[in-house]
């Protein structure tokens, strides 16, 4: 069952974090910064939404480096339920897609919870201040490619890095909701 995201909240400030990588690094909220701005993405593997954009991620991502933003993606998928989404094929997903940004775990799930991240995948991005800007989908074809798409996030971050605002107008993401672990009785 698809889910939406909320709109963005203009202005909210990020959480600090501190994760473990696929790398074998462990990344901060400051690793994950850049000159213009942030791009912080919950995305994992197995979620159909994720694999059908992933190879479009990768390439905006290498256009948001580009304009001078941090990215950094987190996984906070219960993997005992999903294990797809374990540590272990987190790194195979990333080495499959050639990820051009950190790929981190959540093992926890207080991350996403902090967030109030959703689904997967949802975006959220910062200006350089460090306020929300955007939180909305990765472009107009939604899961599968459409030709000629609107590239939503993309254009959303070229507008942060000329006025450090986001568009006004936003759409939400939308995918598979997040995974959380069940809860003791």
């Amino acid at each position: 069952m698809a889910i939406e995201t909320p709109l963005c909240n203009f202005g909210e400030k990020p959480h600090a974090f501190t994760l473990p990588g696929v790398d074998g690094k462990t990344y901060g909220l400051a690793d994950a910064q850049g000159e213009k701005g942030t791009l912080i993405m919950f995305i994992c593997n197995h979620c159909p939404y994720v694999k059908a954009v992933i190879g479009r991620i990768v390439a905006d991502v290498a256009e948001l480096k580009k304009l001078g933003f941090g990215v950094i993606a987190i996984n906070s998928n219960d993997p005992i339920t999903y294990p797809e989404d374990s540590f272990d094929n987190m790194k195979i997903f990333a080495e499959q897609h050639n990820f051009n940004f950190p790929y981190l775990f959540d093992a926890t799930q207080q991350v996403a919870q902090q967030y109030g991240a959703v689904c997967t995948p949802d975006f959220f991005g910062y200006n350089a201040m460090g306020e929300l800007q955007y939180r909305g989908r990765l472009d107009a074809s939604r899961k599968e490619a459409a030709p000629n798409a609107r590239r939503d996030l993309l254009e959303a971050f070229r507008h942060i890095a000329a006025t450090g605002q986001g568009p006004r107008e936003q759409f939400a993401s939308m995918g598979c909701g997040i995974k959380w672990r069940a809860q003791a009785a």
